[in-house]
């Protein structure tokens, strides 16, 4: 099975009706199932992800987001060598506000040869394959 990498806002979508991307998230993730695509859920977008619902939507959806997340997808931790070659790549884009996490995925995305299912631009440009259904 083919895998995409999950970034924060998709799976952050999913779970809040009241985001402009819901709608587009929902599609996308039942695309992804069709096409037999699996979405892995790398750690680092798993903590940035928890973070977000926790600060918009609050400790009870944030907690039952975590454990859908656990219960329900592949995970992928980094490994120390990730993390240290998206702080090398960081430095590259030293002009721009991206985050360790989009640059720990696109490390990620690199490595594995995977594309990122995202709504953000910043990996168009850290130079990784984005996953875009037709």
């Amino acid at each position: 099975m083919r895998r995409v990498l999950a970034d924060t806002g998709p799976l952050y979508a999913l779970v809040d009706p009241d985001d402009g991307l819901h709608s587009r998230a929902k599609r996308e993730a039942d695309l992804l199932e069709r096409l037999r695509l699996l979405a892995v859920a790398p750690t680092p977008v798993i903590l940035e992800g928890y973070t977000l619902v926790l600060h918009r939507l609050g400790a009870r959806a944030a907690q039952a987001w975590c454990q859908d997340l656990l219960a329900g997808a592949a995970l992928l931790n980094p490994t120390l060598d990730d993390y240290l070659a998206a702080a090398e790549r960081l430095r590259r884009y030293d002009d721009q506000k991206i985050s360790l996490t989009d640059a720990v995925v696109a490390e990620l995305s690199a490595r594995l040869a995977s594309p990122v299912w995202t709504f953000d631009h910043d990996f168009d440009l850290l130079g990784v394959e984005v996953w875009r259904p037709a």
